[in-house]
């Protein structure tokens, strides 16, 4: 930490501005709700949407300044829960009402898959492309170390890379049955946890804070912990009250504007909900350390992936859903085909623990691709083109693949 604590009126500003800002912008979300006030669809999903992107960032500084106390790679999981709590209440909200509402079930896939595809297809390739940049200023300057830009992880990533190799091949169960048991769901959320009890056993290193963070972590021990116990209890609370009106003023304002309402659940909610962790990892990659944010983006991916995935099936039975499975439509199917296939590249490509400028141009093509054209018959193409890309990866970087797979399972990485 290179700030130190002090007790001023500058110090106490520079602190509490940002959350009164972030605050004072979800208090109209929290009147229409308290004061059980109706708008429009379209001001609805913004006022909502607003409260949510607030509440977020505000988990975002909390998220950071809480490694201090937290130990071993745990910090990052927890973390990454802690970070993403607007997806998991909107995915989860979509789910549970599907049991009495079955017209709601593709819209939990929806934001599920959306948020996957964002994280990687978008999310890594700028971490890439802004680390990219700041390589070549570095090298303008003579003080570049590397003669070829590549993005290095550390060997530890091996851990994450297993863990959503798992997850990824579990998450094929979706599309080869039809229907998302629940069963696989418990599996999923006991995975994440298993990755929490793995990641606690690693050493930690003294988190890098800036900004509002930096302010947080410069408060006394004892402080700070009821600082982030307060504050996150506040920010959870704006996202709980504004998640349900969010989700269904998205599929008003679909009916109101005549835009696919899947669509603005798949897209739109993420966009919101991972401004902050996606604003994170790209202030890393602009620094020139975009092998730290494309961790976080990693850690953030198995999240998703098993924790938030897993949840779905689960609230769907708990809201009273038929069955023990989620049901799924060849549109969500073909969503989390496409979303699994992009997964296992992604895994693929991180074998050999570095991924290069080239390796980021491809994940953002064919991501670009994919949400430009929404035609069934070049959807299931890409899937192919996934596929195969995944295939050639996986083969070149063979060597690396068991020590991956044997991560989750060895005391040793």
């Amino acid at each position: 930490m290179s700030l130190k604590f002090e007790n001023t009126t500058r110090y106490w500003m520079r602190l509490l501005a940002p959350f009164v800002i972030t605050s004072v912008l979800c208090l109209p979300a929290a009147i229409a709700v308290l004061g059980h006030v109706e708008l429009q669809p379209v001001t609805g999903a913004l006022v909502f949407g607003l409260a949510i992107i607030s509440s977020a960032f505000m988990l975002g500084w909390l998220a950071e300044a809480a490694e201090l106390d937290l130990s071993g790679g745990l910090s990052i999981g927890l973390l990454a829960i802690i970070a993403i709590l607007p997806e998991y209440v909107v995915s989860i909200y979509f789910a549970y009402a599907a049991g009495k509402t079955p017209s709601f079930a593709p819209y939990a896939s929806a934001n599920l898959t959306g948020s996957n595809r964002l994280l990687l297809g978008f999310g890594w390739p700028m971490v890439i492309f802004l680390g990219f940049f700041a390589y070549l200023a570095a090298r303008r300057r003579g003080e570049a170390k590397q003669k070829h830009f590549t993005v290095h992880l550390e060997r530890q990533a091996r851990l994450d890379i297993g863990f959503l190799f798992i997850g990824s091949v579990l998450a094929l169960i979706v599309p080869l049955t039809g229907q998302y048991p629940l069963l696989l769901g418990v599996i999923q959320i006991a995975l994440f946890v298993a990755y929490l009890w793995r990641a606690s056993m690693l050493e930690k290193e003294e988190p890098e804070l800036e900004g509002t963070a930096a302010y947080i972590g410069a408060l006394p021990k004892v402080g700070r912990r009821v600082f982030l116990l307060v504050m996150v209890a506040i920010s959870a609370t704006f996202i709980l009250l504004s998640a349900e009106p969010f989700a269904d003023y998205l599929i008003k304002a679909g009916t109101a504007t005549g835009i696919d309402k899947y669509v603005l659940v798949q897209w739109l909610a993420p966009i919101a909900s991972e401004a902050p962790e996606f604003i994170l990892a790209l202030m890393f990659g602009f620094k020139g350390k975009p092998g730290v944010g494309l961790a976080i983006l990693l850690s953030s991916k198995i999240n998703q992936w098993t924790a938030l995935a897993g949840s779905m099936p689960l609230a769907y039975v708990i809201g009273g859903g038929s069955g023990a499975a989620l049901p799924m439509d060849a549109r969500q199917l073909e969503e989390f085909s496409l979303t699994a296939a992009q997964a296992l590249l992604g895994v693929a490509i991180l074998l050999a623990l570095r991924i290069r400028l080239v390796e980021g141009i491809v994940l953002f093509g064919l991501f670009a691709a994919s949400f430009a054209i929404t035609d069934t018959g070049f959807r299931w193409t890409m899937v192919a083109i996934y596929s195969v890309l995944a295939a050639v990866y996986y083969y070149v970087h063979r060597k690396g693949f068991l020590p991956a797979i044997r991560a989750p399972f060895s005391k040793r990485i």
